[in-house]
């Protein structure tokens, strides 16, 4: 039968405790009156993953296999799972025990009744996650930085547990990275092209294994994939502030500089004008070429 929803679990060196999230989701799955496949993304793990994900796939009738022969990334992981998703519902969770999968069941539902959400994220309330002094102001200034650029309240910008309509998604997988951004990405995605996200508050467990999250790496590219996203859909809103930034301070000091040195413009204040023009134009010229692109 053709399945309602499709679960993408990505797995890399899970195989302490892969079987218990399986089982966890699909029993939650075959309580609720929805169609489902699990689809289970085996990322060229190191240990025994693959071998538990495939004995699984014997005992569970809705357990999908689909091994990688080198890693790529929970990014890549996500993609291609969801290009080859059967349900019309794609549901992206992670395995490492952290989310709240229970909760999936009711996440699909809300797509499913209200037509007007394209996009359904469990919205974390806790921060449990390794280095957390570090990471819940840099996570804050990140979602600043998004709210400011998308002109949108994201609660949570780069949650894991997220349902979304799979038909909406196709143009925008393309965009995302194979890293951990891709969930900012899509989130991102969404919002700059009028899709509406509801949040939904959940509870954030601690990870089990070992995390695969490196804070200093990860969280820089965080940053890019932000920028770069907007940039993407709408380059003005990157390009245009310090551009005009840079005109309005250069004039202002042009005109301090004509009262105490008539007539000199020291080259300092020329730089100033001229930076701000250029990268002006190229707010322009950015804008230009996104408008006139097609699709996406």
């Amino acid at each position: 039968m053709h399945p309602y929803v499709t679960i993408v679990l990505p797995c890399y060196n899970e195989a302490q405790h892969v079987l218990q999230e399986i089982e966890r989701i699909t029993a939650v799955m075959n309580a609720s009156e929805l169609t489902y496949e699990l689809l289970c993304i085996d990322d060229a793990s190191t240990d025994d993953t693959l071998a538990v994900l495939q004995d699984a796939a014997t005992r569970y009738a809705n357990l999908r296999v689909m091994p990688f022969r080198r890693n790529g990334g929970s990014g890549t992981a996500r993609r291609i799972g969801t290009q080859q998703a059967l349900g019309d519902i794609v549901v992206w969770t992670d395995a490492d025990m952290t989310y709240e999968n229970e909760r999936i069941p009711e996440l699909v539902r809300i797509l499913r009744d209200d037509p007007s959400y394209d996009q359904v994220v469990g919205a974390r309330t806790t921060e449990e996650g390794t280095h957390k002094w570090a990471r819940v102001p840099a996570k804050w200034l990140i979602r600043k930085i998004a709210e400011k650029l998308t002109n949108q309240t994201i609660p949570d910008l780069n949650s894991g547990l997220r349902a979304f309509r799979r038909e909406v998604s196709l143009p925008y997988l393309r965009l995302l990275p194979p890293g951990f951004s891709c969930v900012t990405t899509i989130t991102l995605a969404f919002l700059s092209n009028q899709h509406d996200i509801k949040y939904v508050p959940t509870s954030y467990a601690k990870r089990a294994g070992v995390s695969k999250f490196h804070f200093a790496h990860d969280a820089y590219r965080y940053i890019l994939q932000v920028l770069r996203m907007v940039m993407y859909f709408d380059p003005l809103k990157v390009l245009m502030p310090p551009a005009l930034w840079l005109i309005v301070i250069g004039l202002v000091k042009g005109v301090v500089d004509m009262v105490r040195h008539p007539f000199y413009f020291p080259a300092s204040t020329v730089l100033l004008v001229v930076s701000g023009i250029m990268i002006g134009s190229l707010a322009l010229l950015s804008d230009l070429v996104v408008r006139s692109r097609a699709g996406v």
